[in-house]
């Protein structure tokens, strides 16, 4: 609105360049000039405050051999989960507990726009948050090697003292049960 306060009626010239594909909307009250925005750019500004992870930085980061088609993103203070379905693709949000939040985030910069992505440790922590019934060693191993697909090198490169030490902040079994199986391992050194 601020770009368009010299018109008589900024909402009819935004309809207007709607209408002639000069603009997308995003959501209500988003609205970008080019389709070629890069996702991970666009995913705190639809909601916030988030940051990139799960498959999504998991995939970023090679960890996992597949391309995730949405957005994958970690919030706080929401209580629930939220999706957006945008023309520039699809956007997921997943409520994390606070507690959690603010560690093992890095900053990114692309298109002259900063974005937060987990690190690989966090972003793997937030995966292992969100899986169900996931309370062993023996549960892990089957998520990590046959379900993600990560190798078992990568693993070993990963900080398993970051994920010892943010662990308990989750309280969530399946988190213990991933240091156990990172100890089980040896990669904890």
């Amino acid at each position: 609105m601020d770009e368009l306060k010299k018109y008589a009626s900024p909402k009819a010239r935004i309809t207007r360049l709607l209408k002639s594909g000069s603009l997308i909307q995003i959501r209500r009250g988003l609205y970008v000039d080019s389709p070629g925005v890069s996702p991970r750019v666009l995913a705190p500004v639809i909601y916030g405050p988030s940051y990139v992870s799960f498959q999504t930085a998991l995939a970023e980061y090679g960890l996992i051999p597949e391309r995730v088609e949405a957005v994958l993103s970690a919030s706080f203070n929401k209580n629930k989960d939220k999706v957006f379905r945008t023309p520039l693709g699809e956007y997921r949000y997943y409520y994390l507990p606070p507690a959690v939040y603010p560690y093992g985030i890095l900053m990114r910069e692309e298109q002259n726009s900063s974005w937060l992505i987990a690190s690989p440790e966090k972003a793997l922590c937030d995966t292992v948050y969100k899986i169900p019934l996931v309370s062993t060693p023996a549960d892990i191993n089957a998520l990590l090697l046959e379900d993600l697909r990560i190798e078992r090198s990568d693993l070993a490169n990963l900080d398993a003292s970051f994920i010892a030490w943010i662990s308990p902040l989750y309280r969530r079994k399946s988190l213990s049960a991933l240091v156990r199986w990172f100890e089980k391992a040896g990669f904890d050194d």
